[in-house]
């Protein structure tokens, strides 16, 4: 049965027309595949070499080991976004007197075959070989070369686990990045040491091989897991209900101290809150505001003050460029309509431009905390908040009249690029590299103080020329009006 499965699958893939439209993009994938092999082919033989040059008094081996626990918790952040479930067309096999037993076996047996479990494959066994070179005894680095590949295998039932638990929320990235923090939190705050007690736990299983069975066992426990929630969903009926949906109001009374502008910005806040695609804008807010504790804490980035301002922009500015980047493109759907009605388009932009603007504050007043890893970093976000206000707001507004991509709102946000053109690419060189150079430059000439001085000198210009400049956006799209109703016409 397995055997015919196999074969309906390969027919399903090659014989559909997405093999056929999408051969560049598999090919693409194909090089991207390869790159990757070779840069873990790469660690793998050169891994040895490095720690032994950055660590001289230390055995490598136990090096290495201590730092699998970011290996783990990157590797199961990229296959949350990249890996999902290789679930084939199982609805016209129910019907048939076919075990749903052998279809979850089969579906779950092939997800052990992906590429992302594969890869480290590549790093793992020419890092043991060079090792086993090296002098280490063999049969305790090929027992630990194991137990690596059976916690590949247990990441990717891992994998599989979250999601399932995350599929009911319209925010599935978010119980992620709570696991991935606190982990990492508790870690780094010495709350309890999980980096050494897996470097440990693993040297320990790679000297005595008969504690394989533990991660073994472990394995089978998640296998198991998956194979009950996967089996429970596993009928046609379930695939028929009709979907029930709670419609909650919210309280937008308070946008009307914005006068003509409140319509639009209550349109803006519920498309922003109905929606996939928007929706993410304001929850990936989160990632923006810790953002600089990926940087800060570390000693080598205390001295790169240049770089504060960089981060100051992102975490400031995470709503502003997730989701100014793709206005007007989040009306396209109903764009049409909207420039057939009797409105003012400086009243449509403007109320885009206070949602940003608010945005920023926001940003700004929940990042003080930041402070506590010194002062030029709290006057560096400042800084930062008033040139987004000022200048990368209306950069936003500006680089939104050449969007000629629609979007479906209704698509989820992880790693979907609809509405991605060259207009966004192009925008960033201005939105965050510019004013990262200009306060270098000025840092280096003459002081911090005098960087910080000129990124909130232009911000403060762009506010005062705040009218001036949405009279020339708002030509720039009335200009662009009928050219914007057409492509946003076209199905993409």
């Amino acid at each position: 049965m397995i055997k015919h499965f196999l074969n309906l699958e390969w027919k399903q893939y090659f014989r559909s027309s997405y093999w056929q439209k999408s051969l560049g993009l598999n090919i693409l994938l194909v090089f991207f595949a390869l790159y990757f092999i070779v840069i873990f082919l790469g660690l793998g033989f050169g891994l040895l070499p490095i720690l032994k040059k950055l660590y001289p008094d230390e055995d490598p081996f136990v090096v290495a080991n201590g730092f699998l626990f970011f290996w783990i918790i990157a590797d199961l952040m990229m296959r949350f976004f990249l890996q999902k479930l290789p679930v084939m067309s199982v609805k016209p096999l129910l019907t048939l007197p076919i075990k749903r037993s052998t279809v979850v076996n089969y579906v779950l047996g092939k997800s052990a075959l992906n590429f992302f479990n594969f890869l480290p494959l590549f790093a793992i066994i020419p890092f043991s070989i060079m090792l086993m070179i090296d002098g280490k005894d063999s049969s305790m680095i090929l027992t630990w070369m194991f137990t690596m590949i059976i916690l590949v295998l247990i990441i990717n039932f891992v994998n599989f686990i979250i999601e399932a638990f995350s599929a009911e929320t319209e925010l599935s990235f978010l119980p992620l990045i709570a696991i991935v923090g606190t982990l990492y939190g508790l870690d780094y705050f010495n709350v309890v040491p999980i980096k050494a007690t897996i470097g440990n736990a693993l040297i320990a299983v790679a000297n005595n091989p008969i504690l394989i069975l533990i991660p073994i066992g472990f394995l089978l426990v998640c296998y198991w897991y998956n194979f009950k929630i996967l089996k429970s969903k596993l009928f046609l009926d379930s695939s028929l209900k009709s979907k029930v949906q709670e419609v909650k109001a919210a309280d937008l009374s308070w946008t009307k101290r914005f006068g003509d502008i409140a319509p639009f910005m209550q349109l803006d806040l519920k498309l922003i809150w109905r929606n996939k695609r928007t929706k993410s804008s304001v929850f990936i807010m989160v990632i923006g505001l810790v953002y600089g504790l990926f940087f800060y804490p570390q000693p080598m980035y205390k001295d790169m003050v240049w770089l504060f301002p960089f981060i100051g922009i992102f975490v400031t500015g995470i709503f502003l460029i997730n989701f100014g980047q793709f206005i007007p493109a989040w009306d396209s759907g109903y764009y049409k309509m909207l420039m057939s009605q009797n409105i003012k388009y400086e009243q449509y932009l403007r109320s885009k431009f206070v949602l940003m603007v608010l945005s920023v504050g926001i940003m700004f007043v929940l990042s003080i905390p930041y402070v506590y890893f010194g002062w030029k970093i709290l006057i560096a976000h400042f800084a930062a908040a008033v040139y987004n206000v000022g200048v990368n707001s209306h950069v936003m507004l500006y680089g939104g009249s050449f969007n000629r991509k629609k979007i479906d709102l209704n698509q989820r946000a992880a790693f979907n690029y609809q509405g991605t053109g060259a207009v966004q690419w192009i925008i960033g060189l201005p939105l965050m590299i510019l004013p990262m150079l200009i306060f270098a430059l000025m840092n280096w000439l003459v002081g911090f103080e005098a960087g910080i001085a000129l990124l909130i000198l232009m911000g403060v210009a762009g506010i005062v020329l705040h009218k001036r400049l949405m009279k020339m956006i708002t030509k720039r799209y009335l200009d662009s009006k009928y050219k914007m109703i057409d492509a946003f016409s076209q199905d993409n």
